[in-house]
Formats: C-alpha cells, structure tokens, sequence
C-alpha cells in the first residue's frame, strides 16, 4: 500500500477557485482503478493549508494515476493556487490490526 500526503499552500485570494478546481480532480482518482482512498483534509492550525490523503494498492496505481488526463491537467495549474511549493511525501504502509 502507498500513502501520499501532499500538502497546498494556498493563495487565500484563490482559495475558493482552488477547491473548486480539485474537485473533478477527487471525483475521477476516487474512480481509478487501485484507488483506497483520496480525501482532501483542511488544516486546522494553518488557515490555507491543506493536505490531500491518498491511499493506493500499489505502486502501479500510483504510476497509472500520475500519469491520467485529470492528475496532469490539475497539477499543471496548481502552481496558480500556491503560494509554497507543493510539499509531497509517500510513505509505504500495511493496515494494522488494532
């Protein structure tokens, strides 16, 4: 399983055209095929900070959802929202018992 955290700094001025812009983004990862999970999570400490959760089965998934229409078209305009570089770290992980 890979685990992606990728955190926006976001224009406050654009915030609203942001979340409105990933949308189609969510919708379509959510539908891919080896997709767990992709969750947008606002930042409660830092005000335009958030950070989108993705879990994917492998890392063909992760390959195959890099390089569809919807990831490249929205990480193309990204950079218009920003105002830190798109911070983006992945983690290889194995569900836990608890």
């Amino acid at each position: 399983m890979i685990i992606i955290h990728a955190v926006f700094h976001i224009d406050p001025a654009k915030k609203d055209r942001f979340l409105e812009e990933i949308q189609p983004l969510i919708a379509a990862s959510r539908e891919e095929e080896g997709n767990i999970s992709y969750q947008l999570q606002k930042d409660t400490e830092r005000e335009h900070v958030y950070m989108m959760v993705e879990v994917w089965q492998d890392q063909q998934a992760v390959e195959s959802h890099n390089s569809t229409e919807h990831f490249t078209k929205f990480v193309a305009q990204a950079k218009d929202f920003l105002t830190a570089p798109l911070d983006v770290k992945a983690f290889v992980g194995q569900p836990v018992k608890l």
